[in-house]
């Protein structure tokens, strides 16, 4: 059966420019590109197909594919990372920076965010606030490996995807219970992305009425309680 908008799948990809990899799900593809992050998980991330889990112009080329389908496809810059906008290159004095910059240099810059110096002249400093890869056209090949079925593993995929944990999920009477791991509430990346999780989970999950998180703390062992008489 063809894949459609608001189906979830598990899907492996590889995203190159210039044929250079810079994103993939494949940890040998990861470290033969030299992009390899110790801190990542690898292997098939799970998607809601039409909802831009990924970049506009592979969530595009998912639908109408069956499982199990490879293929490639060449994503222009405005299904992509964006055109180009040299309205967000903007030049600063290089004096107001702790950090001597040089080009390539990623930096910081209050009210503007994160942006990549392109040159140094003198004193001023050209920083490129477009994403890096704007105005690029990438390529994606990409295999479908299977369909995500039943609340619990869709919900278990929304987590991962946007928080990169794995968490206990369990469906009852259209109550949805998450379990949270303990320490969950020093996760950065958790609290950033929690309430989007949430709000995929009922738009996306049929049957949801209602989410609810767990935070569940066990005594600790009292010392010598494990010593054999």
């Amino acid at each position: 059966m063809a894949i459609k908008a608001g189906d979830f799948i598990k899907l492996n990809y590889t995203g190159r420019v210039d044929g250079k990899v810079f994103d993939t799900t494949d940890e040998q593809v990861a470290r033969d590109a030299e992009i390899f992050n110790p801190e990542a998980t690898y292997g098939p991330v799970t998607v809601c197909v039409g909802k831009h889990h990924v970049i506009l112009g592979l969530d595009e080329a998912l639908e109408g594919k069956e499982i199990g389908s490879e293929g490639e496809v060449m994503v222009p810059p405005d299904k992509g990372f964006g055109v180009h906008d040299p309205a967000h290159v903007e030049a600063f004095n290089k004096n107001s920076f702790k950090d001597k910059p040089k080009k390539g240099m990623s930096l910081k810059v209050p009210e503007k965010g994160e942006g990549t110096v392109v040159d140094v002249i003198g004193n001023r400093v050209l920083i490129d606030f477009n994403h890096p890869l704007s105005g690029k056209t990438l390529s994606y090949t990409f295999r479908i490996e299977e369909s995500v079925e039943g609340a619990e593993d869709q919900m278990k995929g929304l987590i991962q995807l946007y928080a990169g944990r794995d968490m206990e999920v369990s469906l009852s009477s259209g109550v949805l219970t998450i379990q949270l791991p303990p320490g969950i509430t020093y996760d950065r990346r958790w609290l950033l992305w929690r309430s989007r999780v949430i709000a995929d989970g009922f738009e996306l999950i049929p049957g949801v009425q209602e989410i609810t998180l767990v935070e569940t703390f066990k005594r600790p062992e009292e010392p010598g309680s494990d010593i054999s008489e």
